[in-house]
């Protein structure tokens, strides 16, 4: 057997690429966004509770036509409403075992008391005051562990627009507990935390775009620049 030279004791380890993540791998938040930030072709992933969940193609009516409404929604509100954020499919680190991508999310700036804020690789951190998600029904993660997840963060609201049931679920944190938010006779509902947040329910499960915008209070014109 030849003895080892010194050039080849000498030689340095080959670089380790991070692995790519794939569902059911098991890891901390630390961990999942270095291999996340590795793996620039895959457009969502999130960790729940430890475990990686890897984003299936998304179908035209039951979540791009339905989120781009939500998107639309939320996005005018935050437009009038100084101090308000909304945000899309943007990374949210809750903490060391679950960080998530919702759909939607409404945050107060961190003046006026919000929780979230970026963080230096531009990253949300910390919960969001509302958070929105477009799912199939309620066997979904998005009714299962996350939204376990959330209410243990303490995330004041969290709308789910079950499509495949032409359903919406609006909860409201009450005692670190979720319960449904009550819609009044005209099949509207109310945001809690974003005075003048309002949702008429019929209109958004009729996917009338028109309706569901024009039911937010009058919106004022802003100041001139």
């Amino acid at each position: 057997m030849l003895a080892a030279t010194k050039e080849t004791l000498s030689s340095p380890a080959p670089r380790v690429d991070p692995l790519p993540l794939e569902n059911g791998d098991r890891m901390r938040s630390g961990e999942f966004l270095r291999r996340y930030e590795a793996m620039p072709e895959v457009k969502k992933a999130e960790l729940v509770e430890g475990r990686v969940y890897m984003g299936s193609p998304v179908r035209a009516d039951s979540h791009g036509k339905p989120d781009a409404l939500i998107q639309a929604w939320l996005g005018l509100y935050a437009a009038v409403h100084p101090g308000v954020g909304a945000y899309t499919n943007t990374t949210v680190i809750l903490d060391a075992d679950n960080t998530f991508q919702p759909d939607a999310l409404l945050c107060l700036d961190p003046e006026r008391g919000g929780r979230t804020r970026i963080n230096a690789k531009g990253y949300l951190s910390g919960p969001p005051e509302l958070v929105a998600e477009i799912t199939a029904s309620t066997a979904s993660l998005d009714l299962q562990e996350k939204l376990h997840v959330y209410r243990r963060c303490g995330i004041p609201e969290y709308l789910v627009w079950r499509t495949a049931e032409n359903q919406l679920d609006w909860f409201v944190l009450e005692e670190e507990e979720y319960r449904p938010l009550t819609a009044g006779a005209d099949g509207w509902l109310h945001s809690r935390v974003f005075p003048g947040l309002v949702l008429d329910v019929p209109a958004l499960l009729a996917r009338d775009a028109a309706r569901v915008l024009a039911a937010l209070p009058a919106l004022p014109r802003p100041p001139a620049p």
